[in-house]
């Protein structure tokens, strides 16, 4: 094992196919070139999971035992699978069939280069994978069994990415599946877009979404000690740019030391709860003094899932690809867009919330600690950190559920310093350009149905997003530089032929 957490990167059986044909010593070989090539994987900077390599599988009985057994493993998020020399595909049936766990294709062979003058028949029979790998594409294809397909030398650089994107969406999938999400009141009233079917989403996704009397969390935040208050509120006074009234002896640190209880109490109903990912409701607060702010973002850079408003399925899309992004430069956060800017040429989309952005999307610097009015929700003024996201290459991700399927839709962005500061906006904000211009991106966004609430990510990008996507049989809609208006309504309604079809009557 190359990674120092094996429970956080998650591990990927290397499967290699093979059969008795070619006598022992063919076999020999083949166990020796494909612990290589997994070795290789596992050592691989551009991997970011463990790579396990199994026993060659040269009979039906082994293939199934091996798939059953990944099924059961916690710790298995996937599957590789390499033909090394000619594995005939029906030893395969019953071991697809019964595979629960993510799989990829990878259709590669053991030497980079031929060596021409050397080869001979012997040569020939074992370095088979064209021959194998076609054979196992077609009995997946057969089965409809849903997989990624990754064609190259393990020594490419983009065969590696290829493969890391796919282990990052896996550990996507894994996340989803067993997560638990803890909603504080119910959505906000009156609005469409956050509501869902929450058994359609634990059939579909696995995951769990149960709600919880605001005050259930109130009775655990009223019982935080005073010490482990002023412990955490020195920690905000040392790592961020704290202004002057919610410092100690301000006229605003029994806010901030109320911010702290917050956060504390929220992570200690979290833990004990086993969630990983959590809404709020201003409409919905309870006995809470402010609305949920600093505690919020933290918990958010932290890797919980957030949704605001009760929006329960962007809460779990951003844990999800949270756990996409970990040990990735960048970051990942709930987000909003709010409002444009429509100087022609120079189109862009201002994103933010009332309080919640995570500052691991942070350009360079010390968030500022700040105190705000917040002019809905009836509380006391609410804590948060303000800051400007670093620019950089980012998509944004949202879900909505179209009553017989869920939908994902992606726009990929360049998030931008903002044209001007931003003094008087008291939240922490994103500046971007959608792609392929404003107008197509907006009008897109839009026939799609897609949300207002999204996910905002520059820790992984559309393939991992569509890697997932295909795990979870999950319909993805891509708005990207390619993008075309009438190409695309031409897929929303191909989308609904073919998921219809798909789900059956």
């Amino acid at each position: 094992m190359t990674r120092s957490s094996t429970a956080a990167a998650g591990q990927v059986w290397f499967l290699t196919g093979s059969q008795g044909l070619y006598g022992p010593e063919v076999v020999s070989q083949v166990i020796q070139q494909s612990r290589q090539i997994a070795d290789a994987l596992d050592a691989a900077k551009e991997i970011g999971f463990d790579v396990v390599f199994k026993p060659v599988l040269t009979s039906a009985d082994a293939i199934r035992r091996v798939m059953l057994d990944a099924n059961s493993d916690d710790d298995c998020i996937g599957l590789i699978a390499w033909m090394h020399t000619f594995s005939p595909a029906k030893m395969w049936i019953s071991g697809l069939d019964a595979l629960q766990k993510p799989l990829l294709h990878l259709h590669t062979q053991a030497g980079e280069s031929l060596p021409w003058s050397e080869i001979d028949m012997d040569f020939m029979n074992l370095n088979q994978a064209a021959h194998g790998d076609r054979e196992f594409g077609y009995i997946q294809s057969r089965l409809g069994v849903s997989r990624k397909t990754v064609a190259g030398h393990v020594s490419h650089p983009e065969t590696l990415a290829a493969i890391g994107a796919w282990g990052r969406a896996a550990r996507g999938a894994a996340k989803i599946r067993s997560l638990r999400v803890a909603r504080f009141g119910d959505n906000m009233r009156d609005v469409a877009v956050t509501e869902g079917d929450k058994v359609e989403a634990q059939r579909r996704f696995g995951v769990s979404v149960n709600t919880y009397g605001v005050n259930d969390l109130v009775a655990v935040v009223d019982r935080v000690s005073d010490a482990d208050i002023d412990a955490l509120a020195a920690d905000y006074d040392a790592q961020y740019e704290v202004v002057p009234t919610l410092r100690p002896g301000g006229t605003e640190r029994e806010s901030l030391r109320y911010a702290a209880r917050i956060e504390l109490g929220l992570r200690q109903f979290l833990q004990d709860g086993g969630f990983g990912a959590f809404t709020t409701n201003f409409e919905d607060l309870g006995g809470l003094h402010q609305l949920p702010g600093i505690a919020v973002q933290r918990l958010m850079a932290d890797g919980y899932g957030f949704g605001g408003e009760g929006d329960w399925k962007t809460s779990v899309l951003l844990a999800t690809v949270k756990a996409m992004g970990t040990d990735q430069d960048g970051g990942t956060s709930f987000m909003e867009d709010y409002t444009y800017h429509l100087a022609p040429g120079e189109e862009k989309i201002l994103g933010a919330h009332m309080l919640e952005v995570c500052p691991s999307i942070a350009a360079t610097g010390k968030p500022r600690c700040e105190i705000h009015p917040l002019g809905i929700g009836g509380r006391q003024d609410p804590v948060r950190l303000v800051f400007d996201a670093e620019p950089g290459p980012a998509v944004v991700v949202g879900i909505a559920d179209m009553g017989e399927r869920f939908r994902l839709i992606a726009n990929e962005i360049d998030v931008v310093v903002p044209d001007e500061p931003l003094p008087k906006l008291p939240v922490a904000r994103a500046v971007w350009k959608p792609q392929p211009n404003f107008r197509t991106s907006a009008e897109a966004w839009l026939t799609a149905g897609g949300p207002h609430h999204t996910v905002l990510t520059t820790a992984v990008g559309t393939e991992e997003i569509t890697d997932f996507a295909d795990m979870m049989r999950t319909e993805l809609l891509v708005i990207d530089g390619q993008t075309r208006m009438r190409d695309f309504r031409n897929e929303i309604r191909w989308n609904q032929a073919y998921f219809r079809l798909a789900q059956g009557f």
